[in-house]
């Protein structure tokens, strides 16, 4: 049964969630304003909501939170320690919404309302499956923030949900709607810088000497349901240093390599054009912070495809500085190495090794998004996430398929979930990408999911 929702005045609203075996939706027409309900609207969330407020065909019919002043917008009622330690992570709210907006704590309650088309799932990572199914099941249309879940049964379960409906989702892989890379998808795989057989990509944020920090359990905020903020997680006591915010390095909740590291997975994978590897090692660990985190501070983690192409990736927190010498990906092939950000890259031609002769054989390069006058949009360009709700929006009205669809965000996302069990496990693992099972350890094969706090279930 669903929790009752924040009473707000003016707001009329029910106390039980409608049952979401009614998913009758009204026909959006090519005029009409798709109307979204946002579940989860702390700092990730909010981006989301503003970027979807950008968009002049899209109405913001509800907002729900486990903590009250996010719901309200009300950044005087945010507990004080938040905002001096949290900074700009606590959203200054104040958005001036044009009609009523309902106002909910329990997301079920807000999928129970017919009248929202579509729900935009910006909650922690141990929340995006349950809320992503759920909403299909009600036949909501979903934008659900990366990484897609925190299992890769989670994520299965997700996408086989997905396709047995009639409804579009989109995952929150940013860069999917970035110009420079949807180019690149072509073309490299194609051969611009011949056979790539190495390609990798680094995350570095200098957490020393504090990271983030070493707390007790404490009493929550009044206004803040703890509880349902664990949801199917096993309960422990609250701690100032894992929510709103600092979740991401807890492996319950989350860890760096889906949060971060998927943007990089997911576009390395795109640009190879490889959907899964087929061994994956880590190396790595908690060698320098010593603080709550139950996650490495120094990871590096290399995957091997079939192909013949190896992926790395690293993640430092204890230092600065990065080792790819222009944007944040490096690929090469035997042709040229190419380094990439989202708005430009640069191609190096090779040159002839031990006992080859050859001239180079292609041209340096040197592209960036402002010179190319063909991507323009409306005479502006847009940034990969406004791209990316764009083209929800317009799959919405269309029916057509997103940029990012389960499938893709399911396949990226299992990327660092075999990277995280890698780490736990030590060991070189070899992955069947079709059964989705490690062939060569059964201790691997038991963090491919976990069991739910009753009540919740995966159905």
């Amino acid at each position: 049964m669903a929790v009752a929702g924040i009473s707000v005045a003016g707001v009329t609203k029910t106390t039980v969630a409608a049952p979401f075996a009614d998913t009758k939706k009204r026909v959006i027409g090519a005029n009409d304003k798709v109307r979204v309900g946002f579940i989860g609207v702390g700092n990730r969330g909010t981006q989301l909501l503003h970027l979807f407020m950008e968009e002049p065909d899209c109405e913001v019919a509800a907002l729900c939170d486990v903590y009250e002043p996010y719901v309200t917008r009300d950044y005087s009622a945010v507990l004080d320690r938040y905002k001096k330690d949290m900074g700009t992570r606590i959203p200054k709210m104040g958005e001036n919404f044009p009609s009523n907006v309902k106002q909910y704590k329990d997301y079920r309650e807000m999928l129970g309302d017919k009248s929202i088309d579509a729900v935009c799932i910006a909650t922690p990572d141990h929340w995006h499956a349950l809320q992503t199914i759920d909403a299909i099941n009600a036949g909501k249309d979903v934008f659900v923030e990366k990484p897609l879940s925190k299992t890769i049964a989670e994520g299965r379960r997700m996408v086989e949900v997905g396709n047995s409906s009639r409804q579009i989702v989109t995952v929150g892989l940013n860069r999917r709607g970035a110009p420079t890379f949807q180019r690149l998808a072509k073309e490299i795989p194609a051969g611009k810088i011949g056979k790539v057989t190495f390609a990798s990509a680094c995350h570095v944020s200098n957490m020393y000497p504090s990271g983030i920090g070493k707390l007790q359990p404490e009493t929550p905020p009044r206004n803040f349901d703890w509880d349902m903020w664990l949801g199917p997680r096993a309960y422990r006591p609250y701690q100032y240093n894992i929510a709103p915010y600092m979740f991401r390095w807890w492996e319950d909740y989350a860890n760096q390599i889906s949060n971060n590291g998927v943007h990089y997975l997911d576009l390395l994978r795109w640009l190879i054009d490889e959907e899964a590897p087929t061994a994956i090692s880590a190396h790595g660990g908690k060698f320098v912070l010593n603080d709550d985190r139950t996650i490495p501070d120094t990871m590096h983690v290399t995957y091997e495809f079939k192909s013949g192409v190896l992926v790395t990736l690293t993640i430092l927190e204890a230092s600065t500085g990065t080792f790819i010498p222009h944007g944040f990906l490096e690929l090469r092939g035997t042709k040229g190495t190419i380094h990439t950000g989202e708005n430009d890259y640069k191609i190096t031609p090779a040159s002839a090794g031990q006992f080859q002769t050859w001239k180079p054989m292609i041209e340096p390069e040197d592209y960036s998004l402002a010179k190319d006058d063909t991507l323009l949009i409306d005479g502006s360009y847009k940034n990969s996430a406004s791209s990316l709700v764009r083209n929800f929006l317009d799959c919405v009205k269309s029916r057509e398929q997103p940029w990012a669809t389960l499938e893709i965000g399911h396949r990226s996302t299992t990327m660092a979930h075999l990277a995280t069990i890698a780490m736990m496990t030590r060991e070189r693992l070899e992955w069947d990408a079709v059964n989705e099972r490690f062939t060569n350890s059964e201790v691997a094969n038991k963090y491919l999911s976990y069991e739910y706090r009753k009540p919740w279930k995966l159905d």
